[in-house]
This record gives C-alpha cells, structure tokens and sequence, in this order.
C-alpha cells in the first residue's frame, strides 16, 4: 500500500490515536468488580437476554468481523465454530488454548493478567454460540500466579451466576474449569492439548477426523486461542463492521504485538493489524538499541521464516503482507535483531528447543530435528563443512510435509530460511569439504569433482 508521495503507508488507519480495548488502561481491571463497573459481562447480558439473538446469529457475527484465530494458523473463527454439528444428545466443549509456548511470545499472559475476564467473557458467548456444555483453559504450568488469580475470579463468577447453571437467569448453562499443563510446547498443537487433557501422553492425533467432530473425550470440540476469544466480546458490543474497519481489511481487528528483541522498548503494544514494521519499530519501541542497524525480524514467534532488514521495508504486520515478503504473522511475536547478531549462533539456539520439545511420535521430526541441532552446532563451533549447508536444506525438505502434526515444518522453517537468506555467514563458518565428492569418467576411473 503506497501513499500519495511514494512512501509507504499503514493498512492500521490512525493508529498513533488508537484507544486500546484488549488491554485497556484501567487499574484493577483484573478484578470482577472493576470489570463489571467498566462495563463487562453486558456483551455477554446482550446476547442472552435478547429473545431474537439466535446461536446462529453470534457465529454469524463473528464471521462477517472478519476475526482470524491470534494463536498462530490465523483461521477465520466463525468458520471454525460452523463446523461443529448441530446440537444433539452429546456433550459439546470448548478448549482454550492459552499454553502459549512459542518462544517469543507473551501476549496471552498479559490478558490474563490484566484483563482475564474479556477471556471469560468471550468463553461465555462462544459456548452460545456453539451450544458448550463446558470450557476448559489450558494453561501452560508455568504461569502460576495467573492460574491462581483465575481461579479466584472464576469462584466470584460462580457465586454471581455468571457461569454454571442457568447464567443471569436465562435456560443457558455452562461450566469453566481452568486446567494446568506441564509446560511442553506439542500441547499448543490443538490436538495434542485434547490428549493432554485428558491425561493421556501429549500426542499429535491424526485428522480426519477434526475436533469439531470428535475431540475431548471424543465429543466435539473446537479450540480457540485466548486473544481470539477475548475479541469476541468486543465484537458484541461495537459491532461486527467495527472490528471489520479496524486494520487491514483481510486481516482485521486490534492485535496485541509482543516486541522483544533489540528495541529500546520492548513490550506488548496493542494496536490494529496492518502496522508497518518500520512504525513498530522506530515510533512504538523507540527505534533499535544503542543505535545499531535493523538487521533482521522474526515477526510472529520462533517458528515464523526470518526476514532481512531491506525484505520488512513496506511491509504491515497481517498476513497478507508478510506472506508476500516471505513469512507469516503467526503469533505477531516480533523479535527484532541488530546488526551484531550471529544467526548462526540464533539459529543454533533455536534448533535446540525443537530439538528438546519433539514429541517423537514421528521419526522425521524426532530424527531429523536432533540432526537439525547437531548441524548447526557443528557449523557455529568452526567444525561445519560448506557439504553441511546443502545437508541442512536437505534434511528440512525431509521432515516438512511428512508428520502428523506442524511440529516438523515449525522446526524446518527458521532453519530453511535463515540459511537462504543469510548464508554469507554460514559459509564463513564453515571448512571446505574434507573429502571431495567423487565420479566416474566413462573409462570408469574415477576422478574427483571440486570440493562444494
């Protein structure tokens, strides 16, 4: 999108006097009674209580908001929620995906800090919505304190008849159970959060068949990530074509965008989709730290394909965008780089926790992300030879595509890319090949054909 003058312009409107409604700047909005005073639960009131506002309408809702799921695979969620089946004798559940274990991203956990019952809420309304016996939150183990506080809002949720039985007097039931996780990154996989749910080993299951149609305990599910729900509320209460005119247009809605990295101001900024990279970075942060070059970006979490410095110029933080520049949004977990980084050494670190958090179901992501690790660990400590590149990108073109789950692509992509796109400093790390590869003349003596 180009301005009148030739320079690039933000899908996001005037975001610089945006007002936040994710994380709004209220104090004690974690607390029921602020909550309340401020307005909550009437999104929720407005939908029960309203004798002509059908299930069917909410999902309906949600889908014309144009809301895409903010846990990474950015899927319309009024799509997904049409895909459960009409209502019948079985139970129906709703999972909340808030393990939130893809490195380089915190956002969920400030929602559940700050502003936990927009999550509550959202819940509430999706359980109309799709005819929900009960939600259960899966929360990565790590995130205690916020587990406790829950718990204590959710018990003040139950004593005022806003959740359990026959909510704020109408015929709607629904219960809430918030559920710890152990912490193992394959649990925000949807399905292998079912089987962790469970209490079954964290596995992968095969689809077909989806969630939707068996999923916990074999019962329909959809899963939903905790931003995702927390805008459904919003989309209640302003509006489906507000949330549809905040933002890009195939990518709408407000976003809360997790910055760390090298930035002066790292932090969770919430603003709407469609900000340019360069305005995150220069205006939102406060420009790259002791003033060194932009050098590179990982925008949506650790498994997202790295993009050099001069791939981010023009671009906007949707997925539109950054799929024409050569990556995705995933989680909008910006990790921004300066000229000093190793990506060797980045990338080093990063095939260690896939390595470590391979489930091992299949053998090419239980083989090939250890090979993964145990490669670029040879190239970064000087041993690497220039075969091992070549290695690499062949090992990645193995394990995409060929399990059960995304595990293996999330682990093959940053290495898939990283190398393409910065392989001057691999190469410098590492030694010609040792042993030449060999070939036959047509009189079959063998004669050797240069070192790669």
């Amino acid at each position: 999108m180009e301005a009148t003058n030739g320079s690039p312009t933000s899908k996001a409107g005037d975001w610089r006097n945006y007002e936040r409604v994710l994380l709004p700047p209220v104090r004690d909005l974690h607390r029921l009674e602020v909550y309340k005073d401020e307005g909550g639960y009437e999104s929720l009131r407005k939908v029960l209580e309203t004798k002509n506002i059908e299930p069917g309408d909410v999902t309906n809702a949600v889908k014309e908001s144009g809301l895409r799921g903010r846990g990474g695979a950015g899927f319309s969620t009024g799509m997904k929620w049409s895909f459960m089946p009409e209502p019948d004798d079985r139970p129906r559940y709703l999972a909340c995906n808030a393990d939130e274990s893809e490195p380089g991203t915190f956002k969920d956990r400030q929602l559940m800090e700050y502003n936990p019952h927009l999550m509550f809420e959202g819940i509430l309304i999706a359980g109309y919505a799709m005819s929900i016996d009960a939600c259960y939150v899966y929360v990565r183990g790590e995130y205690a304190d916020w587990i406790k506080h829950m718990e204590k809002e959710l018990e003040k949720l139950y004593e005022q008849n806003l959740v359990g039985e026959n909510i704020m007097g109408t015929d709607f039931s629904m219960d809430i159970v918030i559920h710890k996780g152990a912490g193992a990154y394959i649990c925000g996989e949807e399905t292998s959060l079912l089987n962790s749910l469970e209490g079954k080993r964290g596995y992968p299951r095969y689809k077909p068949p989806f969630p939707a149609q068996v999923g916990a305990w074999s019962q329909p599910t959809t899963i939903n990530n905790v931003e995702t729900l927390a805008c459904v509320p919003l989309i209640i209460e302003k509006g489906a074509d507000w949330f549809a005119n905040t933002g890009a247009e195939k990518h709408p809605g407000p976003v809360l965008y997790g910055i760390s990295g090298h930035v002066n101001r790292p932090g969770v900024y919430e603003y709407p989709t469609g900000m340019l990279i360069s305005d995150l970075i220069d205006e939102v942060c406060g420009g790259m730290r002791d003033g060194k070059k932009f050098k590179a970006l990982v925008p949506g979490g650790s498994s997202t394909p790295p993009l050099r410095a001069d791939q981010c110029d023009g671009v906007t933080m949707d997925a539109e965008s950054l799929r024409e520049a050569g990556s995705m949004m995933g989680t909008a977990g910006m990790l921004v780089l300066d000229e000093d980084t190793d990506m060797v050494s980045y990338l080093r670190r990063v095939t260690h926790f896939y390595s470590h958090e391979s489930c091992g179901q299949c053998t090419p992501c239980r083989e090939g992300t250890g090979w993964l690790e145990n490669i670029v660990t040879r190239i970064d400590e000087g041993e690497g030879q220039m075969r091992d590149l070549d290695l690499l990108l062949d090992l990645c073109d193995q394990m995409e595509g060929r399990t059960i789950c995304a595990f293996a692509d999330a682990a093959a992509w940053p290495v898939q890319y990283t190398l393409k796109r910065f392989r001057d400093e691999f190469e410098a790390k590492c030694k010609a090949s040792v042993h030449p590869v060999s070939s036959k003349t047509s009189s079959g003596v063998e004669s050797a054909a240069p070192a790669t």
